[in-house]
């Protein structure tokens, strides 16, 4: 009976073990998928990117492409649920933490790696809004963003914040939005060059930009310890 349960656990770790490895291996191809069809759609434009040519870069057929995305709306459309993925999961590490200058910092500092890392993104869906957006699909977008926002600021600057303390705080997030999605750049631009002709490395961009938000923060913070001394 004992061995009968020992080959039973196994099996079962070993299915569940197969379960988990095969669950990778979709996230692996659909992040695969997403990074080729961004690089398509960067070197011959949105349009004229079809589903086959992203199937043959990756070097699967298209039904094996279709298994995870039935057109090239649904992978732009992916990008977009990706991100308020991450910002949903920063929401709920802030949640969990005290509030304190440093939390505000901490989420201010996560928020731009997730803006940075999501900066080709943000670029291609900004080129191209011409092609892939109707004008109810930035409203959607906005929609979607707006409580997450207020989440976002009330981390900051806890539920009770005065208005001046939470406009503070809405500006440093856009802050950080708009920083790095304009001044983070891969090739030359002549409009950004005109307005940054020595711009940072990533590093000092990441630097530069947490601390002008950090500033717009701490407003709040030196208010709490004032009323505590």
């Amino acid at each position: 009976m004992a061995e009968q349960d020992h080959e039973h656990a196994h099996g079962s770790e070993h299915a569940h073990g197969s379960e988990h490895a095969h669950g990778g291996r979709r996230g692996d191809t659909r992040a695969r998928i997403q990074h080729v069809a961004l690089e398509l759609f960067a070197e011959q434009g949105y349009e004229r990117t079809s589903l086959r040519e992203i199937a043959e870069r990756l070097g699967v057929t298209k039904a094996a492409l279709y298994y995870h995305f039935k057109s090239k709306e649904d992978i732009v459309r992916s990008f977009t649920e990706d991100y308020f993925a991450r910002i949903d999961a920063l929401i709920a590490w802030g949640r969990n933490e005290p509030p304190s200058e440093q939390t505000a910092q901490e989420l201010l500092d996560r928020y731009i790696t997730i803006t940075m890392e999501g900066g080709e993104v943000f670029r291609f869906l900004e080129r191209n809004q011409a092609t892939i957006h109707t004008a109810g699909d930035g409203k959607q977008r906005f929609t979607q963003f707006r409580p997450r926002l207020i989440a976002l600021i009330e981390i900051i600057t806890g539920p009770a914040a005065p208005p001046r303390s939470r406009i503070r705080a809405a500006a440093a997030i856009f802050a950080v939005s708009t920083s790095c999605m304009f001044f983070m750049k891969e090739t030359p631009e002549p409009e950004l060059d005109a307005v940054l002709p020595d711009p940072p490395d990533r590093d000092e961009l990441r630097k530069i930009v947490l601390e002008a938000a950090t500033d717009l923060v701490a407003d709040r913070h030196d208010a709490i310890r004032h009323q505590v001394t």
